[in-house]
């Protein structure tokens, strides 16, 4: 046969694998091989059969080869195959010795050989090197050795910025904490014109900045994005509308408490793109924290319908049994989306939340033990396991936990709340008082509704402290919050009754006993302040003031 009719059959079968007849493809690659005998060929004869699913073929083949052993993609595409059978252990064999630090540098370089076939240089391609990192990571996951997982997968990232699936294992996963994903970011060497790409990967990294940084992040890629050959100089390519990034960007207005914002994001995505998985997560968390129980019901019947293998669709089935509170549903159906994959975080921290409703601390606690050694980098599962401590009253272990959490994540001022709750328990106001003024200074976003609780703890310690004009400042910006709080109008009237501003004190009870006409602290204490002021009498100056209440 010549050259240009084998060269012609050389087109058919890339011709046929672009069009997934895959079949066809086999058949002319086989015949092709058995002509020529070219390593070449070869390989894509066992490409074909690889795409085929016929992986136990096409590793025979590529084994058999003299070649495989030298040649970086023969080499690769045999492991891919054992990768599909699950063979992880004759996978990592095959991938050969490598070594690798704790910062992900490749320390023995010996399969830096050169490459036996070259790919013509039309299209960009990723690191051979770096694909091969990052199927050692997979298979030491799948071995359970997240260790080495983690290490691989910042060793292929580092090898080659545009091996995403790497960054995506470490982030989805919780592989590192915050300041190790910050760091792996800034050691990435980016090309020249992939300066939007490193602006991208800094969007999808855990995102506790202050609003204006992030918000100047998106701004930033919505008004560029990758440069291309355009024809017309005048059309700009941009990233606007990208799904990904609006998806990133509703993620982190969860992450800030704005949940009627990510909702109303997430809603519009899912009407553009009613099938994206990861904006479906926040959706279902969004609706979830808004208490809409219906939106949920309806994401996971079709959910269930569309993915019934899926992990995500037993998830959002336990959503919305929590939403109405029944946990014992909610529990089975959380425990079925971590059968599905048990690297699946919202699921664990979902079913321990649900033991945690129903006060069933121990099941709680083993669920939250198990995330915490599942994702090194998360920090949520090692907070709730300090706020079940904390609820059993072992104030001291419950800050070891908390302590735990800011290693991990020094940014969330959720953990700096707990500080601050377990400090005011353990009577340590001074330190309570630190930590509270910590928590509203990483608020990243203004003051919201979400964080009027830790302004009232923070005015009661200080009134705790005798600090009463700070105490009260601080009860009258929670009441610029909210005004529906009974414990802010109750911890504002005793705080003046100690400042014996009795007038004062006998308004604030008397609008904390109209939220709750029969607490009993109000009712006693403004017995006791009515009786005070019969004493000693009303001060005209505090009069006044009062007054000024009711206008």
């Amino acid at each position: 046969m010549r050259e240009e009719e084998i060269e012609r059959l050389r087109g058919v079968v890339r011709d046929c694998v672009s069009k997934h007849l895959y079949s066809s493809a086999i058949f002319f690659a086989d015949k092709v091989a058995a002509i020529t005998s070219d390593p070449a060929d070869i390989y894509m004869q066992a490409q074909a059969l690889y795409l085929g699913r016929h992986y136990r073929r096409a590793f025979h083949l590529l084994n058999a080869s003299q070649i495989v052993l030298r040649d970086l993609r023969f080499r690769y595409l045999a492991a891919k195959c054992l990768e599909e059978l699950k063979e992880w252990d004759q996978c990592l064999l095959m991938l050969g010795d490598a070594k690798v630090d704790e910062h992900g540098n490749i320390t023995d370089t010996r399969e830096c050989n050169s490459m036996y076939l070259d790919k013509d240089g039309e299209d960009r391609e990723i690191n051979i090197l770096s694909a091969i990192c990052f199927l050692r990571g997979k298979a030491y996951e799948a071995l359970e050795n997240r260790a080495q997982a983690r290490l691989w997968y910042k060793a292929a990232i580092k090898a080659d910025p545009l091996c995403y699936e790497a960054l995506e294992c470490l982030i989805e996963n919780h592989m590192l904490t915050c300041d190790e994903e910050r760091t792996l970011l800034s050691c990435l060497q980016f090309g020249p014109e992939d300066g939007w790409l490193s602006s991208f990967y800094s969007c999808l990294i855990k995102k506790y900045d202050k609003e204006n940084v992030v918000e100047a992040k998106f701004r930033e890629l919505e008004q560029s994005g990758p440069n291309t050959k355009l024809l017309d100089k005048s059309v700009l390519c941009t990233l606007k509308s990208n799904t990904d990034l609006l998806a990133c960007k509703a993620e982190y207005y969860h992450q800030c408490g704005e949940y009627q914002k990510c909702f109303e994001l997430t809603s519009e995505l899912l009407e553009k793109d009613p099938f994206h998985l990861k904006c479906t997560l926040v959706h279902l968390a969004a609706a979830m924290e808004l208490g809409h129980s219906n939106e949920l019901y309806l994401m996971a019947c079709n959910l269930v319908k569309d993915y019934p293998q899926k992990d995500l669709s037993w998830f959002a089935v336990g959503c919305y049994y929590y939403c109405i509170k029944k946990y014992d549903q909610a529990r089975r159906y959380f425990s079925k989306a971590t059968s599905l994959d048990g690297t699946f975080a919202s699921a664990w921290i979902g079913y321990g939340n649900a033991y945690a409703a129903q006060e069933e601390g121990d099941q709680a606690m083993s669920a939250y033990r198990t995330a915490a050694r599942l994702f090194p980098g998360y920090h949520l599962p090692t907070l709730y396991i300090g706020m079940e401590y904390m609820r059993t009253h072992s104030f001291k272990l419950a800050e070891q936990f908390f302590m735990q959490a800011k290693s991990i994540c020094p940014s969330d001022p959720l953990v700096y709340n707990e500080l601050g709750v377990v400090a005011y328990h353990m009577k340590e106001y001074k330190k309570a008082v630190r930590w509270f003024e910590k928590t509203l200074s990483h608020i990243p976003s203004s003051l919201s509704e979400m964080w009027e609780s830790t302004v009232i703890n923070l005015a009661h310690a200080l009134r705790k402290l005798k600090r009463y004009n700070e105490a009260i400042a601080y009860y009258e910006r929670a009441l610029a919050l909210s005004t529906r709080s009974l414990s802010t109008y109750a911890g504002l009237a005793y705080t003046y009754h100690l400042q014996n501003n009795y007038t004062a004190a006998i308004t604030y009870y008397h609008k904390a006993l109209w939220f709750k006409p029969d607490d009993q602290f109000c009712t006693e204490m403004l017995t006791l302040a009515l009786v005070d002021e019969s004493r000693h009498g009303i001060d005209p100056i505090v009069e006044s003031r009062s007054g000024g209440l009711f206008m």
